[in-house]
């Protein structure tokens, strides 16, 4: 009787060497690393807008004058704010880099702002009243909010505009559509 034969051709296979590697071209790997830069750059853009527009969150008292004549109050969240126990939607549109928060908000000193900004896009008709019977921007719907959040304060621009606004000082010192700035306080 003979021995019963098994064949394993894999196991015979284990023994031999495996092929060399050989590497990609240069040309199929920069595709994956330009395709994974752009991925890190736009969660790190995702992450500085959200963390912006998380600080100006919450409920903020009227600091100045015309805050305090026309909007009184105000509170603002995710996707709304409050003027005056009244909610509009608001969407976020980006966040403003420093030589933008400059101009807007501190033309007059020589170093950028140190807080953060951000646009939102939100409609409140002319129509609307707030205290004292005032609207935001006169006879125009307001298009446009920036919040500045530096520490507890809060400043707020409105624009009456349908195209976002341009932040440069120029534009912002020729602007017919900026209908006013506020202050606010927690």
């Amino acid at each position: 009787m003979q021995p019963h034969r098994i064949n394993r051709p894999f196991a015979q296979s284990a023994n031999l060497p495996s092929p060399p590697h050989e590497p990609r071209p240069a040309s199929k790997i920069e595709p994956n690393m330009k395709h994974l830069q752009n991925i890190v750059a736009a969660s790190l853009f995702l992450f500085c807008l959200t963390a912006a527009a998380q600080q100006a969150r919450g409920n903020w008292r009227a600091a100045s004058s015309t805050a305090r004549t026309i909007t009184g109050d105000i509170t603002i969240a995710t996707e709304k704010m409050s003027i005056n126990f009244i909610s509009f939607p608001i969407s976020q549109a980006r966040a403003l880099d420093p030589a933008e928060t400059h101009a807007l908000f501190d033309p007059d000193s020589t170093t950028p702002a140190p807080g953060t900004a951000t646009l939102y896009h939100l409609n409140i008709p002319a129509e609307r009243k707030f205290l004292n019977r005032n609207s935001l921007c006169g006879s125009d719907d307001t298009q446009w909010m920036v919040t500045y959040v530096t520490g507890r304060s809060l400043q707020l621009a409105f624009f009456s505009s349908q195209k976002p606004p341009v932040f440069t000082l120029e534009a912002i010192s020729n602007s017919t559509d900026l209908c006013g700035t506020f202050a606010y306080i927690r």
